[in-house]
This record gives structure tokens, C-alpha cells and sequence, in this order.
């Protein structure tokens, strides 16, 4: 019987860090048969989820049964559908953590490696054109 996903999640497959987290939740899934899909925002699916790829790039998205979450909440519901990961949606879940965890990811985390994915992006075009 297949599985029909009832979770998606945009994640930016040429950035180093996004990738290696999210294919290891993405083996995880695999291999535990979840119903879990995972698409890089730098190929076609992106179009379905209605984002243009400077957005997509800012932040993780999760739609989970047509509820369309970024940032620590999306990280929450992933988290939350991988029985090895639950206890961490817990946990970060919690009122005071969750803040802080948003916090540093909203004004820390996603910020450096965003400008990170836009230095990449200009070395890349830079190589091209030379």
C-alpha cells in the first residue's frame, strides 16, 4: 500500500546545511514509510507550493494537511510526524523554549544562512559569467 503524503516540506537542496539536515529526515522517512514529502524549492515543485524562491530560500515551509507553516513552526510539525523526532517537537514546543528557539532561528539562524545562500548564489553567477 502506498503512502499518500500528508506532509511537505520545501527545503533548499543547494545549500549545504539545509541539505544535509533534510536528507537525513528524509532517509529517516524512507525508511520508516512515512508519508512525508520533501521537495527542493530549486526544481519544478516549487511552483506548486505558490512561493518564489528568494521567499522559499528565507526559511524552511511545511504544509501539513493543507496548513502551510515556516520557521520553528514548520520544524514542529516535522518533527512531530517522525517518531525518533516527537520528543523534540515537545520539547521545543514549549511555551518559553519555542519563543527563544523562534527567536534565534528568525533573527539568527535563517538570517546567516540565507546571506550565506545569496554569497553562493553571486559566486556562482560570477563563475558563469567569466
Amino acid at each position: 500500500m502506498e503512502h499518500i503524503p500528508k506532509t511537505s516540506v520545501l527545503y533548499n537542496a543547494s545549500c549545504p546545511v539545509c541539505n544535509f539536515e533534510i536528507r537525513h529526515y528524509a532517509q529517516y522517512a524512507d525508511h520508516n514509510g512515512l508519508p512525508i514529502r520533501f521537495d527542493d524549492l530549486n526544481s519544478d515543485a516549487r511552483g506548486q507550493w505558490g512561493l518564489d524562491a528568494d521567499t522559499a530560500a528565507r526559511r524552511l515551509y511545511v504544509l501539513h494537511e493543507g496548513r502551510l507553516t515556516s520557521g520553528i513552526p514548520a520544524f514542529l510539525v516535522l518533527w512531530a510526524q517522525m517518531p525518533r523526532y516527537s520528543w523534540l517537537a515537545r520539547v521545543i514546543g514549549l511555551p518559553g523554549i519555542r519563543h527563544i528557539a523562534s527567536a534565534v532561528y528568525d533573527y539568527v539562524l535563517a538570517p546567516v544562512i540565507y546571506r550565506w545562500h545569496l554569497r553562493r548564489l553571486r559566486k556562482q553567477s560570477a563563475a558563469a559569467s567569466d
